[in-house]
């Protein structure tokens, strides 16, 4: 040893357990397939797993859903069935059709819905035309015997699709009006034109909505939504004025008079609105008690569909009425935050379009049953009873979940 140098240390010997851990790397290296099914079936993981707070919030809102259908629901379905859990039975087993979709979405990479939008659109498409086939009047369901769906709801999300599609290829040149506003346009005016022929002007509402939201985040200029709007308000003096809303005519009478007795007609046309109003107002600020609901019992008409609201209010009154407003709102935000922070054009405007339907739609409903809009037939997402949409909502959440396997947000 030479003057200066420090002395060698004496490494210490490896304790058996290191050398077993040595051993099972090189059993398992990291690249090794073993650890590449091991990441896969991490479902909650942080860096690969869906976002938990989305999954837990879409979960809260099915389950308060289901026992507030239920509520509103056993009266009619013992009168008309004698089988007061007959949508029960049917909404919670299409609750779990739509979980197990949802997750199996969840793990679907949605980049393959960039080459699947121009066929899904055709899809929605076909199925609106077969509506049309179907006998009575309005048209609104494709029944292959004691099964039917809601085509509209399958159009709803070919249109999301199709303009996130469109939109996340042509990003660059949204601004103009031959790329932005003029393929979109088309895309929407075919279903809109399908959707009168029904006739669902709710739906008609719905995508319109849609539309809008998804082309104002797409790039569109404020300007052209200001000339939309004047020609639909143009065309719709235009209709009204030839008498060729002979149906949404009849839908408006009556809207904003649910509470004003004017002539006997219009107070029988009210009767849902105002039994409604009745049912929120005798809620007050605690409620009635869950199942306690009194205009539940054949005062408003299949009160587990569209007026489901209405029974929430009654019973839960406005505190528990809030608070569910406030489950709504913390979905919308989420699934918007986790879309935002996508790694791709598609995946943001796919998954804020998927989330933005919730809210178009809680807020339409609430409108209506408060009588701030005329009684369309707008179901409240999760809550109002209806195999199609609980499904298709489902999966469309499964998207959005997948989508937050790759966002930039962490997932807690």
């Amino acid at each position: 040893m030479n003057r200066g140098e420090a002395p060698a240390r004496k490494l210490p010997a490896r304790p058996p357990a290191a050398e077993e851990k040595q051993s099972e790397l090189k059993e398992f290296p990291s690249g090794s397939g073993f650890k590449k099914v091991k990441n896969k079936i991490k479902l909650f993981s942080v860096r690969l797993g869906m976002d938990m707070t989305f999954l837990f919030l879409v979960l809260l809102l099915v389950i308060i859903g289901i026992i507030m259908m239920y509520s509103a629901s056993y009266p009619s379905a013992l009168r008309y069935s004698e089988d007061s859990q007959k949508y029960l039975i049917s909404q919670s087993m299409y609750a779990l059709v739509g979980f197990v979709i949802m997750i199996g979405m969840s793990y679907f990479d949605y980049h393959i819905l960039h080459y699947l939008a121009p066929f899904i659109y055709l899809a929605g498409l076909g199925l609106l035309v077969v509506v049309l086939l179907m006998p009575g009047d309005p048209k609104r369901w494709i029944s292959l015997g004691s099964f039917g769906f809601q085509a509209s709801e399958v159009a709803k999300f070919a249109l999301i699709l199709s303009l996130a599609d469109w939109s996340s290829k042509h990003f660059r040149d949204m601004h103009t009006f031959k790329i932005g506003v003029l393929p979109p346009l088309i895309m929407l005016s075919i279903y809109l034109v399908l959707l009168y022929r029904e006739p669902h002007y709710s739906g008609m509402v719905i995508m319109l909505i849609l539309a809008a939201v998804m082309m104002f985040i797409g790039g569109v200029k404020l300007r052209y939504f200001i000339i939309a709007g004047t020609l639909i308000a143009v065309v719709l003096l235009y209709l009204v004025a030839t008498n060729q809303l002979g149906y949404a005519m009849q839908r408006l009478d009556g809207w904003g008079q649910a509470l004003t007795y004017t002539t006997e007609d219009m107070w029988q046309k009210t009767y849902q609105t105002r039994n409604s109003l009745y049912a929120i107002g005798s809620g007050g600020v605690w409620g009635l008690g869950l199942g306690q609901s009194r205009q539940k019992y054949m005062y408003i008409p299949e009160a587990q569909n569209d007026f489901v609201y209405a029974v929430v209010c009654e019973e839960m009154g406005l505190i528990g009425a809030i608070l569910i407003l406030l489950v709504f709102v913390l979905l919308v935000w989420r699934g918007i935050t986790i879309s935002m922070r996508a790694k791709d054009p598609f995946g943001s405007m796919l998954g804020t379009g998927l989330a933005a339907q919730i809210g178009i739609q809680a807020i339409l409903n609430i409108l209506v049953i408060t009588d701030w809009l005329p009684n369309t037939g707008i179901s409240l997402p999760f809550f109002s009873y209806g195999g199609t949409s609980l499904i298709m909502l489902m999966a469309q959440m499964g998207i959005v979940l997948s989508i937050s396997r790759t966002s930039n947000l962490e997932k807690v």
